[in-house]
C-alpha cells in the first residue's frame, strides 16, 4: 500500500519498482522503467506541451487499440512509440488506479523473460496518490523568475523586425521570419537559452561553464547558456541580435537598420 501525501510520481514510482527487476532510468528527462533493459513503461508530464500526466506502456498486440476505442477518457495512443501498439494512459481524470496497476503488469510481462513475467498474481492493490503534480514539474516556466525572464524576452524579441513566437517541443521558440532564432526552456530547476553563434563563437563560449554545445543542433553553431542564477541583459541581447541577424532576410536587416 501507498502512504498518504505522495504525488502521482511517487505511486508511478512505487508501482513500476515493484516488479521483479525493475529499474528506473532516465531518457529526455522523462523516467523510464526497464526489466533486464527492455522499457516498459515511460512516465510523462506535459510531454512538448501536451498538457497530459501519463504513462507509455507497452502494451501486447492489440490492447492499446482495444483501450483507446472503447475508453478514450483514460486512454490514447502516444506520439512516436503509438504506432508500435504503445498504451498512453492518463493519470490524473479519474482512471481507477487498480486498473492502472493492472496495465503496468500486463506491459511489464509483455517485455520481460518469462521466468520474471510468470505468475506475477494479482495486479498491486495501490493506494491513489492524494497530491497532483508540483505546478513546476508541469510546467517549468511557471516560476515566478522564470515568468518574469520570459515576459522580458518576449517584449525585446518584439521589438524586433518580423518576429513571433512559436512553440517547439513545448517551449517557446522565437523566430525571424519562419526560421527560430532563440530557443528558452526550463529543465531541471535551470532556465536556458539556445543561439545560434556560429562555430567560431562556439568554442570560446563553451569554455564559460555557463555554455554548453546541445546536443542535436551544436553541431550546427549553436550553444546553450545557463540564465537561472545569472541573467545578463547585455550579453543575452547581444547574442540573440547576433542569433537574428544570422537568420534574417534582407528587408529585415534593413529594418533594423543595418545594411545587409
Amino acid at each position: 500500500m501507498g502512504k498518504n501525501g505522495r504525488n502521482i510520481r511517487d505511486a508511478v514510482r512505487e508501482l513500476c519498482l515493484s516488479f521483479p527487476e525493475a529499474e528506473e532510468a532516465s531518457s529526455h528527462a522523462m523516467p523510464d522503467y526497464k526489466v533486464r533493459g527492455k522499457t516498459f513503461a515511460m512516465f510523462t508530464v506535459n510531454h512538448h506541451g501536451d498538457g497530459r500526466i501519463a504513462l507509455w506502456l507497452h502494451s501486447p498486440a492489440g490492447a492499446a487499440q482495444l483501450h483507446v476505442q472503447t475508453e478514450p477518457e483514460y486512454y490514447f495512443v502516444p506520439p512516436y512509440v503509438g504506432p508500435r501498439g504503445w498504451l498512453g494512459a492518463h493519470l490524473d481524470r479519474g482512471n481507477d488506479w487498480r486498473t492502472i496497476a493492472t496495465r503496468v503488469r500486463d506491459a511489464y510481462a509483455n517485455v520481460a523473460p518469462a521466468a520474471l513475467g510468470a505468475n506475477l498474481g494479482e495486479p498491486q492493490d495501490i493506494e491513489p496518490p492524494t497530491e497532483t503534480m508540483d505546478p513546476e514539474d508541469f510546467d517549468p516556466l511557471s516560476a515566478p523568475h522564470a515568468r518574469e525572464k520570459l515576459q522580458a524576452l518576449r517584449a525585446w524579441v518584439g521589438e524586433l523586425p518580423e518576429t513571433s513566437e512559436a512553440k517547439q517541443f513545448g517551449t517557446p521558440a522565437f523566430k525571424a521570419g519562419k526560421k527560430t532564432f532563440l530557443v528558452v526552456y526550463r529543465q531541471r530547476k535551470r532556465m536556458r537559452l539556445e543561439f545560434w553563434v556560429g562555430p567560431e563563437l562556439q568554442a570560446t563560449l563553451s569554455d564559460d561553464p555557463r555554455f554548453i554545445i546541445p546536443r542535436y543542433i551544436g553541431h550546427r553553431g549553436w550553444i546553450d547558456l545557463d540564465i537561472e542564477d545569472h541573467f545578463d541583459w547585455e550579453e543575452v541581447r547581444e547574442l540573440g541580435l547576433g542569433s537574428y541577424r544570422h537568420f534574417a532576410l534582407k528587408r529585415m536587416l534593413k529594418q533594423l537598420g543595418e545594411a545587409p
